[in-house]
Order: structure tokens, then sequence, then C-alpha cells
């Protein structure tokens, strides 16, 4: 791995974020169930990679814990990677939860910027794309099967907000299990 790694619309992701403007919404057996949450993300420079002495990433290791904010305690805990291949203008995300659920999300990157002049990321998997996939024990499968994922990231120098959409088959009937939050850069 090299120090000097090329990360692309990622660079600004590096460092410290927090925020408490989370608002989880997830499935129950009554219906949808709406959480406020704070959390804490650290993305960390990984260099990069080389894949079949032909394929160049540059990778971002990150670590998100996330808190219910009606009882302080934690409710999500997340890591995974965040790499970018700088010749196909390719990002992807690779994130692991411990529900036995792993996602290998992607999504070509066309120099999007928000309204406020934030850099944009979309990347989405789903058990139908042979490219971004959804694996997951068979009890997921079984009872709590996810069958696509979808995550919007904008991020400044100070300010990284996200949406992510998990579409879930759950209770007998799917469901959109959304989060978002808006989180600031620690210094």
């Amino acid at each position: 791995m090299s120090k000097e790694a090329d990360y692309g619309p990622l660079d600004k992701m590096i460092g410290h974020w927090q925020g408490d403007k989370g608002l989880d919404v997830a499935p129950e057996p009554d219906g949808p169930a709406e959480s406020p949450y704070y959390e804490k993300i650290i993305f960390t420079a990984a260099g990069d990679v080389e894949n079949a002495e032909s394929q160049l990433l540059a990778v971002i290791h990150y670590h998100q814990i996330v808190y219910r904010k009606s009882n302080n305690e934690m409710f999500h805990n997340e890591t995974g990677y965040w790499m970018w291949d700088a010749e196909t203008q390719t990002v992807m995300h690779s994130l692991t939860i411990p529900r036995a659920v792993c996602v290998l999300a992607g999504g070509v990157y066309n120099n999007e910027l928000s309204d406020d002049g934030a850099i944009v990321l979309e990347v989405s998997a789903d058990l139908k794309n042979s490219d971004w996939q959804i694996i997951q024990s068979p009890f997921m499968d079984k009872n709590a099967k996810t069958t696509a994922f979808s995550q919007r990231i904008e991020v400044s120098d100070d300010v990284l907000s996200y949406r992510e959409t998990t579409l879930v088959d759950i209770y007998g009937k799917s469901f959109e299990h959304t989060d978002q939050n808006r989180l600031q850069i620690q210094r």
C-alpha cells in the first residue's frame, strides 16, 4: 500500500465526523418506527491496493457507531471501506453490519456537486445486480432479506450528509428502511 494514494472524491471524507441530527426509520411489526440518533464516523486513509496487476484502488477504512437519542444506547455498529478507481471513475462502498449482512455497492462518479458545492457520491447494490451485490446469512435471507441498498453522500470541507435506503423484505412485506444525518468534521 502506498501512502500517497489518489483518493479522488473520497479525499474530503478522511477524518473524524460527528452528527446529532440523524433519523432512522425502521420496520416494526406494527409499522415504521422513527428513532432520532447521534453518531460518529471515523474515515482513515488506508493507501492504495493493486488488483491483478491491472487495477489500482485508493482505499479508505471507516467505522460508524450510532446511538439512539432516547436512551443513549448504541444500536448500529458498521465497518467497511470506501474505494476509488480513478481509471474508471468508479466509487465503491463495502460494508458489514453485525446482523450477518454484507454489501458491495458501487457507482460511477460524474463530478456532480450539490447546490452548496459539496461533492456528491452515489452508490447502490441489488440482489439482481451482477456487479454490486448483497450477501446475507440464511436466517436473514428467510426473515429480514435485504434486497437493495442505495446511498447518497454529500461532503464538503466541514459537513458530511447522507441518506441511505435499505429495501428489506420483513413481516410479510417490503419496507424502505432509511437513515439520514448531517455530520461536522471534528478538528
